[in-house]
């Protein structure tokens, strides 16, 4: 029991989603998909410290994953 409460909500925010008016954007949308000529990408997979974790490497034990 208790499901009562939930459902109630899942079907609030349900109809809010369905019959809200609400203004997309789509110049930001398509632009966001697509990336931007103007504007420079981002490198988010950049590490500054790339020696962070080999100074736990010889605290590791040997793997037998086969």
């Amino acid at each position: 029991m208790g499901r009562g409460r939930a459902k109630a909500k899942q079907t609030k925010v349900a109809r809010d989603l369905k019959y809200r008016t609400h203004e997309t954007d789509f110049a930001s949308l398509a632009q966001e998909l697509h990336g931007s000529d103007s504007a420079p990408a981002e490198n988010t997979d950049r590490v500054d410290d790339p020696d962070e974790y080999d100074k736990w490497a010889d605290y590791s034990g040997p793997s037998s994953r086969d």
